[in-house]
């Protein structure tokens, strides 16, 4: 375990490196195998939290509801019908959850970028001028070693409401398709298209007054 009380990759026996089918390892669970459920846990809380933490923007609270969602995954586990990928359902709970913590809390307002703030956020400005500037799109790791603009990218994203921010973050975060994002938030495919249009035109209007 870390210090985030998650499971540690380097505790996991050597048996779990053995790539098993989510379809196999939840009927296994169904069958109260608890080797099989730590497994879907090792594959998939990484990318949950980095959601989750993205969506709500407190490593605490992230930590805190990535452990609630497994908790609501072994606790529905037996509920699961297959409807829809285990990945997506997974998603999906995770999601929820951070949407109703958001919803609940309602603590995150839009953040200043006037000159108050400090040097490592005009950096971020001045990297995010050069993406801009570019008509190549930078390579997303170099954008994650850069710790002034992930810092900037971070405030933005906050500054979209939450349905917009966890479109974005499910399309160019985790990498989801349309389709798969709209079996996370239960809605229309074209409810998804709508939202991610609309955020990244909104994140557009903000990236521009932020540089000004």
């Amino acid at each position: 375990m870390d210090e985030r009380g998650l499971i540690n990759k380097d505790d996991k026996p050597e048996t779990t490196k053995v790539n098993i089918d989510d379809t196999v390892l939840v009927e296994q669970c169904r069958r109260g195998n608890s080797l099989a459920m730590e497994r879907l846990i090792l594959k998939y809380q990484n990318r949950i939290y980095n959601i989750i933490l993205k969506m709500c923007a407190n490593a605490d609270d992230a930590a805190e509801l990535t452990q609630d969602t497994f908790v609501k995954i072994i606790e529905s586990i037996d509920s699961f019908q297959g409807k829809s990928s285990f990945y997506t359902w997974a998603f999906r709970i995770a999601v929820n959850l951070t949407l109703n913590y958001c919803t609940r809390n309602a603590k995150f307002g839009t953040q200043s970028f006037d000159s108050s703030d400090d040097e490592s956020i005009a950096q971020g400005k001045e990297r995010l001028r050069e993406i801009l500037a570019d008509a190549n799109l930078p390579d997303p790791g170099t954008v994650a070693e850069n710790r002034e603009l992930c810092e900037i990218i971070t405030r933005v994203l906050m500054m979209l409401d939450d349905e917009q921010r966890a479109v974005v973050l499910l399309r160019d975060v985790e990498g989801m398709n349309y389709a798969q994002i709209a079996e996370v938030l239960n809605v229309e495919l074209g409810t998804v298209k709508s939202r991610i249009s609309r955020a990244r035109g909104r994140l557009k209007e903000i990236m521009e007054t932020i540089l000004q």
